[in-house]
This record gives C-alpha cells, sequence and structure tokens, in this order.
C-alpha cells in the first residue's frame, strides 16, 4: 500500500502510524462551529482526549456554496452558522484558530461540501492546513443543481492547486453517496474511482470512504473488496479506508445511536480501518456541542479497543466476493470511456453507466433503485444501463402507494429496528484483516 519513496502527509502519517501501534482506528468528529474561539475550544477538547484523534473544521452552508458575502454578513451580526465560514474568516484568523494546536501529533482536516471549492482551498493552505476532503461526483450530485460537467472542471483545478501545495491528503467522499439506500457496490466504486481522479490530478496521499449501511456482514464485505480494489488500481499511493458512522436518518433514540455508533466502531476493527468518524445522538434534530462530540469519540474508541482485544489471527485467504465482482465492473465499464476520469465520468452518468438510485440531480438518470431484503443487506431492485444485474429477489412491484410504503421503511430502517450487530464472538483474522461472524445482539442483550 505505501512506497518508501513516497512523499507522506502529515496527516496520512499520523492516522497510519496511530493505527499501526494502537491496532484500532484513530477516531475523528465532523464537528465545526462559526465563532472562532468556540472553534478553538473544540479543537482544544479533541487534542485532549488521550487517545489517536485528529481535528475537524467542517464548514459553513454559505462557504460550501461559494457565498461568502453572506457568510461575512453573518459574522459580522454575530448570527450563528452550521460550520466554520473559512473564507469570510480569512487566513489569519484561521491560523489563530489552530496556533499552539496542529502539528505532528494532531493534524486537522477541512471537511466542506462543496462543488466547487478552489476558493476555501486557497485559505485552508495559506491557513497551513493540508488535508480536506470531497469529490467532483460525491460533493455535486447530492447537494445542488450545480451541472457535473462544471463541479468535474473545478475539481480538476483545485486538485491541482492541492498538487503544486504538496504534502496535502485527500479524503473520497464517494463511498457515502447520498448517506443510505446506495447499495455497497456503487459506494466501493465512486470511492475508487474518486481516488483515481485525486491520482490523476498529482495527489499521491489520499483516504478513501465508506458510509456504514444497515448489515455488518454486507459492510464488511464491502470495505475488504474496497481495499482489495484500491490495491490495484492505486500504484504510487499512499492510501488508507475510512468509515464513517450511518450517514442516512440517525435515530431518535439515544441508546439506539450508540447501538449503530459502536457498530461501525466495530466495523472499522474488523476490516482493519485506519480512521472512523463518529456522528452523536444529537444529530437527528441538532448541531451537537463540543461535549457530545467527545462522548461519541470515547464510545466509538473504547468499544474499537474492547473489539481489537477479541479478535484472534488465523491463515486463509479472504473468499471470492460478489460485491467486489460488481465493484469491479461499474469502475471498467467508466475506465473503458476515456483516458481522463473527469471525461469518462461525465459520459458514464451521461450515459448512464453510473447511476445514483433516488438521487434527482439532473445529470444523474435516476433509474436504479434499492431495496433491503429480510437480512437487512442493500441489494438492486433495478440497475437501468449499469454493468451489474438487479438481485434475483427483487420484486416487480408496480403499485405507487406500496413503493412509497417500502421507501419510507427502508429509510427509517434504524429507527424501527430492535436488533444491533455487536461483538457476539471472537472473530478471526483473514490475511491480517478481520471478518467477522454474521451475528446480531438485540437490545435486550439476546443473539438473533
Amino acid at each position: 500500500m505505501n512506497s518508501p519513496h513516497l512523499a507522506v502527509s502529515v496527516f496520512s502519517r499520523y492516522v497510519r502510524d496511530s493505527a499501526r501501534v494502537t491496532g484500532v482506528p484513530v477516531v475523528q468528529p465532523r464537528m465545526g462551529f462559526s465563532d472562532p474561539e468556540a472553534m478553538r475550544q473544540g479543537l482544544t477538547a479533541v487534542k485532549a482526549v488521550g487517545f489517536p484523534a485528529c481535528g475537524t473544521l467542517t464548514l459553513d452552508s454559505y462557504t460550501r456554496v461559494g457565498d461568502h458575502e453572506a457568510a461575512r454578513a453573518a459574522c459580522s451580526d454575530g448570527v450563528p452558522l452550521n460550520g466554520y465560514p473559512i473564507v469570510a474568516h480569512g487566513a489569519q484568523n484561521t491560523r489563530a484558530v489552530l496556533a499552539g494546536l496542529v502539528g505532528d501529533d494532531f493534524p486537522v482536516q477541512v471537511r466542506h461540501g462543496s462543488a466547487a471549492p478552489f476558493d476555501l482551498f486557497e485559505v485552508m493552505l495559506d491557513a497551513g492546513v493540508r488535508a480536506s476532503e470531497g469529490g467532483p461526483v460525491s460533493y455535486c450530485l447530492p447537494y445542488g443543481r450545480v451541472p457535473l460537467a462544471t463541479a468535474v472542471a473545478e475539481w480538476q483545478r483545485a486538485c491541482e492547486l492541492l498538487a503544486s501545495a504538496g504534502g496535502v491528503h485527500m479524503e473520497t467522499f464517494g463511498g457515502c453517496m447520498l448517506g443510505q439506500l446506495c447499495p455497497p457496490s456503487l459506494l466501493v466504486a465512486l470511492s475508487l474511482l474518486e481516488a483515481m481522479f485525486f491520482q490523476q490530478h498529482g495527489l499521491r496521499s489520499l483516504s478513501l470512504s465508506y458510509a456504514q449501511q444497515t448489515s455488518l456482514e454486507q459492510d464488511v464485505e464491502a470495505v475488504l473488496a474496497l481495499r482489495s480494489l484500491a490495491a490495484q488500481f492505486l500504484p504510487g499511493v499512499d492510501w488508507h479506508v475510512v468509515i464513517y458512522t450511518y450517514m442516512g436518518v440517525y435515530p431518535h433514540d439515544p441508546a439506539k445511536a450508540g447501538y449503530l455508533l459502536r457498530g461501525s466502531a466495530e466495523l472499522a476493527v474488523l476490516t482493519g480501518s485506519e480512521r472512523l468518524i463518529v456522528k452523536t445522538p444529537a444529530e437527528h434534530s441538532r448541531i451537537p456541542t463540543v461535549d457530545e462530540n467527545v462522548s461519541s469519540l470515547r464510545t466509538a474508541a473504547n468499544h474499537a479497543r474492547q473489539v481489537r482485544a477479541n479478535l484472534t489471527a488465523t491463515a486463509g485467504q479472504s473468499p471470492a466476493s460478489a460485491l467486489r465482482s460488481e465493484a469491479l465492473a461499474l469502475i471498467e465499464s467508466v475506465l473503458s470511456l476515456d483516458d481522463s476520469l473527469g471525461t469518462a465520468l461525465l459520459r458514464a452518468f451521461r450515459t448512464g453507466l453510473l447511476d445514483v438510485p433516488y438521487c434527482i440531480h439532473p445529470d444523474n438518470r435516476n433509474r436504479s433503485r434499492s431495496f433491503l431484503d429480510p437480512a437487512g443487506r442493500l441489494q438492486w431492485r433495478s440497475t437501468g444501463n449499469m454493468a451489474v444485474r438487479p438481485h434475483p429477489g427483487a420484486s416487480a412491484d408496480t403499485v405507487a402507494g406500496r413503493r412509497a410504503e417500502q421507501f419510507e421503511r427502508q429509510l427509517s430502517h434504524w429507527n424501527r429496528a430492535e436488533t444491533f450487530y455487536s461483538p457476539t464472538s471472537a472473530p478471526t483474522l483473514i490475511d491480517g484483516l478481520p471478518t467477522c461472524p454474521s451475528q446480531a445482539r438485540s437490545r435486550t442483550g439476546k443473539s438473533s
């Protein structure tokens, strides 16, 4: 995975070295506050947790869409925003927020959600931050009506800026597309394709994302496929995998939210993933506080250590994966369209070779659909023109009311669920990466 001659970013080195030493993922919040002093206090609290963690500057919605004047006006009027307006505050103020906190022992990442991130990356670099995330597809299709061709061109320009700065780490967001109801093979393919886009435009320190879905067994299969395909398609790149706690409709019940958070920590450990981005029980209704973010970091880190302590190593080979084959077919269908990843991605969405279910962006065909099977696995109901087939168990429902009811039930899956996965026996390691028994534990503690 890593070349000894590769110039590794500070962010990547910290994550990789910490995960190797501790055997568990580095944890990270998605925290962002508009007030510089509050942002500094939040970063200070994260740095002080006592175990490996990364800091985050999550940006506000005005900055994400390039409306920096509105962000400045809000700051001037004392109106709280839903994140840190890095362009409005500027590089000098941001350096003051980070002074004495950020270094080799505590790297910080800027998280943003922008289809056109050049301006915010300029300020980020000037402020001394060398890690960010996103992608031309994942930060375009779900978030507005910016044409995909515009996003691809903007991200190409932004990547070349970052590459010229040197030592920059970039994370794909493709493995979190829409947050839920996107079958894992497409998440894996999009994460890889965005990483290859970054590589093609000069970035060599990357992380690949995957968001926890609805089945631990399927999620493990997906992340192992992601790691295998990254090794195949990203030669000469320093990379690691980052797991996101469930990005869809979060449970209102704090106990359920806690089970889900611990489940994401379990997924990260079982797949050898190096970093975990957490959520808090408050996120179903509001922006979490610093204390709530720190509490979730502690819960995730403690559970990861518990799961890791129960692992046992064994010899063997990872079995062939149908999910990996699907992801590979999607990737190869895109790569066949053009040597330029940007051009290939545009053609893929135009022809329907890539098609995100339930995504209403004008540049997405929206002919694919998914469903949850009885085991809780996300499957393809229909695939449009993509190089994958619908699942054999897909029904041919044509009654609109029934489809709407099914859709609502899928969206609220974790709010309705009474069973959550948690370690019930010692998992095993295959080829140095863990795999798990496909068992679950109910909220009463009984196996199910």
